[in-house]
């Protein structure tokens, strides 16, 4: 289910975070006061054990520094590249933490891979809100909806709000392609599916990347639009079909090396941003030596 108010034109304002190049937004209503900030960054020092919330801070001062208020902080899915700063902005904020209902595939998984006791809740619990295929959800007065978009991980979705569709990791840029299929759940065909369904909406609807890796040394950037995607992107272009896709995609996966954040930013993200402790409440994250 596509919203039928795509031609409100949705203000977003992009925050980069150029340590996981991770771009964060402030999507406001138009027409009111109310705004959703997506995909925040919580800062780590992996080395030293630290974080902190410098790229989070930066989120909150420009929703208070418009005098906006924060209805939802979304996550397009759980990141492995970066931590997510959700109970830090909540608690200063407000607002409900909603991720797509197929987060409980990724705690089942990687529940086990981390060796997590039964007090780790497997449900999804941690959120506010599941949201399943084609959930539609309001930001003061602009519905936004949340569509399926798997194969990057199994709980991605694409947030379509007014004019504008956040699509997380499943698209890059033109000159960026596509986003890795394989992680533990992670398919190149369902990725090739759901960006096929994100290709679908019209032309001239913005996208908004979760990262950028300015290639080839350009600038940085987080905006294009379907019509660009669907005839610029170098890992879809020339009418590339479904099974040339998973073969590029599979052959290209085998070579890359993991985030540098994965270890953490699954346990904490998979968490709600939450920080897992040990049975003295003291902050932990575990190194599994086998199983990614």
């Amino acid at each position: 289910m596509i919203p039928t108010n795509m031609d409100v034109h949705a203000e977003v304002t992009g925050h980069f975070d150029p340590v996981s190049n991770t771009i964060s937004y402030v999507v406001k209503d138009p027409d009111s006061d109310h705004c959703a900030i997506i995909d925040s960054v919580m800062d780590i020092d992996y080395a030293a054990g630290r974080i902190t919330y410098d790229h989070a801070d930066a989120l909150i001062a420009d929703v208070r520094d418009r005098g906006l208020s924060l209805d939802w902080i979304i996550e397009t899915h759980v990141h492995a590249d970066h931590l997510s700063a959700a109970p830090y902005i909540q608690e200063k904020l407000g607002g409900k933490v909603g991720i797509g209902a197929k987060i409980m595939v990724i705690q089942d998984t990687f529940g086990k891979i981390f060796n997590e006791g039964t007090e780790f809740q497997r449900d999804g619990s941690q959120f506010d809100k599941l949201f399943e295929n084609g959930d539609v959800y309001a930001i003061g007065g602009l519905d936004a909806v949340a569509v399926d978009t798997p194969g990057h991980t199994p709980a991605c979705m694409t947030h379509v709000i007014g004019d504008a569709a956040f699509v997380g990791d499943t698209l890059f840029m033109p000159d960026g392609g596509s986003a890795r299929a394989d992680f533990p759940g992670g398919d190149a065909g369902e990725l090739y599916d759901s960006i096929m369904q994100v290709l679908s909406l019209p032309d001239q609807m913005r996208l908004f990347m979760c990262h950028d890796y300015g290639p080839n040394g350009r600038d940085i950037q987080w905006e294009t639009t379907v019509g660009d995607e669907r005839v610029h992107n170098i890992h879809l272009g020339d009418g590339i079909s479904r099974e040339e896709f998973i073969k590029m995609r599979t052959e290209r996966d085998a070579t890359l090396a993991m985030p540098k954040l994965i270890l953490p930013s699954l346990q904490v993200n998979m968490r709600a941003g939450e920080v897992p402790r040990d049975e003295e409440g003291n902050p932990v994250l575990k190194v599994p030596l086998t199983g990614l």
